[in-house]
């Protein structure tokens, strides 16, 4: 039995090969903090990026010139692209022209009509979704109506706030349908946790488009990480959200491991290693916290889904992480390496390290070459 909810039924969209909703698996997406206009150092920034497994990388295009430097970028990139453009429809012709994978615009500021027209007759001839992206310090200022409107509801400010974002990206949605448009996502981001959940879950009950899920402007790694787990958690357990992208002030690729975190705590994917490691006590008689950093130091360079442990105490370690694949419980002068529960070896304390690295290589090399079921 699970806790979490079923997963929300939406249409699929498909960027650059990269299957987004309809039941496929939740992709982690991340921002260039380079300068577009310098393609070199965004191309070097979107290959970190890919490293780290981020499926798909926004760019910014704030201008012509960093529009035009999208020929040289967008051809060699190894993951898909999405232009993040605002009220210039030309950027994103010219985007588009470049070979982008996905727009992030929203059709309501841009001015013109027939602007709108050309841009999305382009984007469909050329099967390029479109995002609809409402954050909450960016919206529109509400109406006497709908002030009026939602007061006789008695609804909570955060109802409020939230509703109005929904509102706004239901027009934008309707603009494109209009158009006969509907290879469309949704976010509607926000920095307070509890807006941004009102207006995901509103959303999510009235159409079936994928949700992009965000926590916009979430802070500095330590808080922002919080932030961002809460927010994003919460949705992903309600089943609500196709894709992510955790937005901290800091190396993106801080960002992907972060988000790569927040579905593997929830078993929604599995990428790379798992590490277990207890909050120590009294008992513990080595450097606990160098260990268990040296050892997660290491994990980040294992792309197999494995659980490893890192315990500080030699009585109750193999017990309390029996469902890790490996690890390590220390003890003074002497620890023991098990799987599974089960003690496979017993290492000097000077040697622990190498030894678990050695029997962690062992585990993927094992699992590398297991049969594939078919």
């Amino acid at each position: 039995m699970t806790l979490l909810a079923p997963r929300r039924i939406t249409r699929a969209v498909n960027v650059g090969g990269v299957r987004i909703g309809g039941g496929a698996p939740i992709v982690v997406q991340s921002m260039t903090t380079s300068d577009t206009r310098d393609a070199k150092a965004t191309l070097r920034q979107i290959a970190e990026l890919a490293d780290a497994g981020c499926e798909i990388v926004r760019v910014a295009v704030p201008d012509r010139v960093a529009a035009a430097a999208l020929p040289d970028i967008v051809p060699h990139s190894p993951v898909p692209l999405i232009a993040d453009i605002h009220f210039e429809h030309t950027l994103a012709l010219k985007a588009l022209d470049a070979g982008i994978h996905g727009l992030r615009l929203n059709p309501g500021n841009i001015r013109k009509p027939e602007d709108v027209r050309e841009v999305v007759h382009k984007a469909k001839e050329r099967q390029v979704p479109i995002r609809i992206g409402v954050n909450f310090g960016s919206v529109p200022p509400m109406g006497a109506e709908f002030v009026d409107e939602m007061a006789s509801q008695n609804v909570t400010q955060i109802e409020l706030i939230a509703e109005h974002m929904v509102r706004t990206a239901i027009g934008h949605i309707k603009i494109l349908e209009d158009l006969d448009f509907n290879d469309i996502k949704i976010s509607l981001k926000a920095f307070e946790v509890p807006v941004m959940l009102e207006a995901y879950t509103r959303m999510a009950k009235r159409n079936i488009y994928p949700l992009h899920l965000g926590v916009t402007e979430a802070g500095t790694p330590r808080a922002g990480s919080v932030r961002s787990a809460v927010g994003l958690g919460t949705l992903l357990a309600l089943g609500i959200g196709d894709t992510i992208r955790v937005s901290l002030t800091t190396d993106p690729v801080e960002e992907v491991f972060v988000g790569y975190e927040i579905l593997k705590s929830l078993e929604l994917r599995q990428k790379g290693a798992t590490m277990v490691a207890c909050p120590t006590c009294g008992r513990v008689e080595v450097d606990l916290f160098s260990l268990a950093n040296k050892v997660d130091e290491y994990l980040q360079t294992v792309k197999e889904p494995i659980k490893v442990a890192v315990m500080g105490c030699v009585v109750n370690g193999p017990g309390e992480a029996r469902d890790a694949d490996i690890g390590l419980a220390a003890g003074k002068g002497k620890g023991i390496i098990f799987r599974k529960g089960e003690i496979i070896k017993r290492v000097d304390e000077a040697d622990m390290f190498e030894e678990l690295k050695l029997e962690i290589d062992a585990l993927v090399r094992e699992r590398e070459n297991e049969p594939v079921a078919v």
